[in-house]
């Protein structure tokens, strides 16, 4: 199993961001380390978080007015409802598929991380933008 570890690798330097892959990393981790009998409740957990990461990178890419948003926003859509899809099959029994999902939720943030995020990251950086955890609040300059 690709283990829900975070390591420094998984930085951007943007305090924010890296405390919302954190959080990820986290709950993956109990995702991973749930009984079968808390798989479920353990991916709406997950469902949840990623909702409010996702939705808190929005505020950020519209703030900055980050130019490739639309295929940013794509990719998490497309996560989500993978998500959603695993969940439902999980409650209908088909645990495998759940523990197949925590498996790969990994290697897929580490990879969103040092792509698309990562290029969020230092836009971030260069527009001098202070990115701050409140959907809805927008950052302000540095």
């Amino acid at each position: 199993m690709s283990q829900a570890i975070w390591s420094d690798a998984l930085s951007l330097n943007v305090a924010a961001m890296d405390d919302i892959h954190q959080e990820f990393v986290a709950t993956l981790a109990a995702l991973q380390a749930a009984p079968d009998g808390e798989l479920v409740a353990r991916l709406d957990d997950m469902i949840a978080h990623t909702e409010e990461h996702f939705a808190q990178e929005s505020v950020w890419m519209k703030a900055i007015q980050f130019p490739p948003i639309h295929c940013h926003e794509e990719e998490h859509d497309k996560v989500l409802v993978i998500l959603k899809d695993v969940r439902r099959r999980a409650a209908a029994g088909d645990l495998a598929l759940g523990r197949n999902l925590a498996r790969e939720l990994m290697p897929w943030l580490e990879h969103h991380a040092a792509t698309m995020d990562n290029m969020l990251a230092q836009i971030i950086r260069q527009n001098g933008y202070e990115a701050q955890r409140s959907t809805g609040t927008e950052g302000r300059p540095g």
